[in-house]
């Protein structure tokens, strides 16, 4: 495998203005990222013998064709824009007035107004308004798939679900051919997560210059948000910011907490940023004015240690109970706060696969191969139960055919590792 010079890359990268980036577009065919991906959904229908998808999910949607609308918004009132996916055509059904929004994308054969089948937006008429939409769907699919053909779905509404089914349609799930086939990144692909990536750490560096202390966690994150919209990225999909005794346990959102002297502050970024891919990485800061405290210093290098130990054993052709196995022993004081997974597929959003703690991969681990071509995230939370700081660090790989290319490049806290 692939040696890592992990002490290396964070000398090289200790001036934050290397950090640079050419702009999102500059070099990256998108045509030729688009149609990879759409002919891996397709490939992967292929191999379930699944006909058509439809697929309302706008993360997928975008995947599948680089239509990109109102992303949030859809999430929350889904479907109110979906895609039907054969091998041979593309129909998206989009929001009301927008349809110019897929004008010159080769991915889309064709654009409808999408018919909204909600409460929201039927009330109390919802049956019929299911039924309806189910059976001109079934309708389109027959004819250009033919009857009795499979349809995958994913993330509509019950109602909507069962009038297919009711309209005769043999339904299936599409979550698993579109997450395998996300799971797998093209050469041009990468390009598009390495400028989320550069845009994410341009933005985390302003983040890290801004902190005072008398800020509130909130005032921190918002200088994120600025440069990651300003760079124009989509979104940050977590509130993940948090200092002091707050860092303890994990998962606390950002508030209006006051950041105090001395202490951690520990962000995960989740940023949907450049052509909507996710750059994932997390560090822990130190307030100020003085010096890291010796209990700082050990959660940090704990939490260093655990994920370059697991960066280090990742290859090609390992299997996820094999991974689980050779990775690294959390200690006992630590093992009640740890991080619910040891490390995940990154794409356009958090995906396959889900790699586990060895102590967990009984009763919520699946096995798997690590294949070229998978971006990885590896995690560690490292906090004591009942303790009053923890350490959240982080870093996204790619998958190579020799071993692990390291992606994300923001330095590490040299006060905090000494």
């Amino acid at each position: 495998m692939a040696e890592l010079d992990w002490h290396a890359e964070r000398a090289d990268l200790a001036d934050l203005t290397l950090l640079d980036r050419v702009p999102e577009d500059e070099g990256i065919d998108l045509v030729a990222v688009r149609g990879y991906r759409l002919g891996r959904v397709r490939a992967e229908m292929r191999k379930r013998d699944i006909a058509a998808v439809l697929l309302s999910d706008p993360v997928n949607i975008r995947y599948a064709t680089g239509a990109r609308n109102m992303q949030v918004f859809s999430q929350r009132n889904a479907p109110s824009r979906y895609l039907l996916l054969t091998q041979d055509r593309s129909i998206l059904f989009e929001f009301t007035g927008c349809a110019h929004l897929a004008d010159g994308l080769e991915t889309v054969d064709e654009v409808r107004a999408a018919r909204t089948a909600s409460f929201v937006a039927a009330g109390p008429d919802i049956a019929a308004r299911e039924k309806a939409w189910a059976g001109e769907m079934a309708d389109l699919v027959t004819s250009l798939v033919g009857k009795g053909a499979t349809l995958g779905i994913e993330r509509l509404n019950a109602g909507s679900a069962i009038a297919l089914r009711d309209a005769g349609m043999r339904i299936v799930d599409a979550q698993e051919p579109v997450e395998m086939a996300r799971a797998i990144k093209s050469a041009e692909e990468m390009k598009c997560v390495n400028a989320s990536l550069r845009a994410t750490e341009i933005g985390v560096a302003k983040l890290r210059a801004a902190i005072r202390p008398g800020m509130t966690e909130a005032e921190l994150w918002s200088v994120l948000h600025q440069s990651v919209i300003a760079q124009n990225g989509d979104y940050v999909e977590t509130r993940l910011l948090n200092a002091g005794e707050r860092t303890n346990p994990w998962f606390q959102e950002t508030s209006d907490n006051v950041i105090g002297a001395n202490e951690l502050i520990a962000l995960d970024t989740d940023v949907v940023g450049c052509h909507g891919y996710y750059s994932d990485f997390s560090r822990t800061f130190h307030s100020g004015p003085g010096r890291p405290s010796a209990t700082q210093r050990e959660l940090y290098k704990v939490a260093y240690e655990q994920v370059h130990h697991n960066m280090g054993i990742l290859r090609p052709g390992m299997t996820f109970r094999e991974y689980a196995d050779s990775a690294w022993d959390i200690p006992e004081q630590y093992y009640t706060n740890r991080y619910y997974l040891s490390a995940h597929g990154c794409g356009m959003t958090g995906e396959y696969p889900y790699l586990y703690h060895h102590g967990d991969f009984p009763d919520a681990g699946y096995d798997g191969v690590i294949e070229p071509g998978m971006t990885l995230c590896v995690e560690s939370y490292i906090g004591a139960e009942g303790g009053t700081e923890g350490v959240k660090l982080e870093q996204q790989v790619l998958i190579t055919e020799t071993g692990v290319e390291l992606l994300s490049r923001f330095p590490f806290e040299d006060d905090l590792l000494r």
